[in-house]
């Protein structure tokens, strides 16, 4: 054990903690508005758990699965519309024949404001269907943040010996992918389909790419900084968005090549290595109820007939009810883009001004309130809070909606 990997765990107590409770903030910030409003959004998509994933991070398989509603029939283990219990878990492990199971999914949950009860499945607490009112949101930003905090706590983890990176070098990286920032040591990406035709020893891979009827092909160069491990080889089928080499992903340029689905399972991947490295156990399904708000924002392309200005961002749950009352009206409906975005800014484009206020930048939400004449409609919690009205979560939520 040396001195400094002593002295370095006594600083990084003292002084990471405070960055672990920021992004415990920042994240609640962005959830507060994630209560289960109802029992069934009609979501027939999910997601596929498979479990290689679980297998390749060193996952509990039965934590992955367990409290989950299947959205398909698996021979023998579970059938369509049934909760993923300690019992289907098992069978799942034992039969090797069952890669995987689509479930539902927060992530794929089509309630505009708030989450599905069935779509989330069962509350972890205790282990039954999660109740309407529940404020899943925060009980999501929690389950991240706070072993966050307890292992920068944990001087030991550092104490001089060699690892594969504590979490105080983890944790930046878990606000990175939340912040969605470009990362340090960016992987590079295909950025077309093809196939590798030549992988040198400098690093230069070439990809053809089939052009036009005649069935041409082009050749697409990438270089590949040294020292940096190379992912494929010649003869190698790519897709858009297939990593050529080590490093992390942009998100946002892994978004416009790969979609939406692919973009939200590299998300769950990613923090989940960071967590399971550590020994931390955090269900997949908090980290989807953060990600689902990373995803909540659209930008004006064309107004059509409504109020909105174009290059606006606004949130999808209002993009949408905004197009559904045109479409009733005969109307020009609004074009608009999906956007990811980092969890401060996604914090700092809700609706209600009072939430964003209280988050960051106050002064500038507030004049931008008064001037466009803002109304807030008190959805989430914070704002409820602030002006000392009862939340619109709990057990007679229902009442209070």
């Amino acid at each position: 054990m040396s001195t400094h990997g002593a002295r370095k765990g006594t600083a990084d107590t003292a002084l990471r903690t405070s960055t672990a409770g920021y992004l415990t903030r920042r994240l609640i910030d962005v959830a507060h508005d994630g209560i289960i409003v109802e029992a069934d959004c009609g979501d027939t998509k999910g997601i596929l758990l498979s479990k290689s994933d679980a297998e390749s991070l060193g996952q509990n398989i039965a934590l992955k699965f367990s409290g989950r509603m299947a959205l398909e029939d698996v021979k023998g283990v579970v059938k369509k519309g049934e909760i993923i219990d300690a019992q289907k878990t098992a069978k799942l492990q034992e039969d090797e024949s069952v890669k995987g199971v689509r479930v539902r999914s927060p992530l794929s949950c089509k309630t505009l404001r708030g989450i599905c009860q069935k779509c989330y499945g069962w509350d972890l607490g205790s282990n039954s269907m999660v109740s309407l009112g529940s404020a899943v949101g925060i009980v999501a930003a929690q389950s991240i943040g706070e072993p966050g905090t307890q292992l920068t706590m944990r001087t030991f983890h550092t104490g001089g010996v060699a690892g594969g990176g504590d979490i105080t070098q983890g944790l930046p990286r878990v606000e990175e992918i939340f912040e969605g920032r470009v990362p340090g040591g960016k992987a590079i990406v295909s950025e077309t389909e093809g196939v590798v035709s030549e992988v040198s020893s400098e690093g230069l891979i070439k990809i053809k790419v089939p052009q036009g009827p005649k069935l041409k092909t082009k050749d697409i160069e990438y270089q590949i900084p040294l020292k940096r491990a190379i992912w494929v080889k010649a003869g190698d089928q790519v897709m858009k968005g297939t990593q050529l080499c080590e490093g992390n992903l942009d998100l946002e340029e892994y978004f416009k090549l790969a979609g939406r689905e692919e973009t939200q399972r590299y998300i769950v991947k990613e923090v989940q290595k960071i967590y399971s490295g550590q020994g931390a156990s955090i269900h997949d399904k908090h980290i989807e109820t953060i990600c689902r708000a990373m995803f909540s924002r659209v930008r004006i392309k064309e107004s059509g007939d409504s109020l909105f200005v174009e290059g606006e961002i606004i949130e999808r749950a209002t993009f949408l009810e905004e197009n559904k009352l045109l479409q009733k009206l005969d109307k020009e409906k609004v074009q608009a883009q999906e956007l990811l975005l980092g969890i401060s800014k996604v914090a700092l484009t809700t609706e209600s001004f009072l939430s964003a206020a209280s988050f960051q930048e106050t002064s500038r939400v507030l004049i931008r309130a008064s001037l466009e004449g803002k109304e807030d409609k008190l959805r989430g919690l914070k704002e409820n809070v602030i002006i000392g009205k009862l939340i619109p979560a709990g057990k007679e939520f229902g009442s209070r909606i």
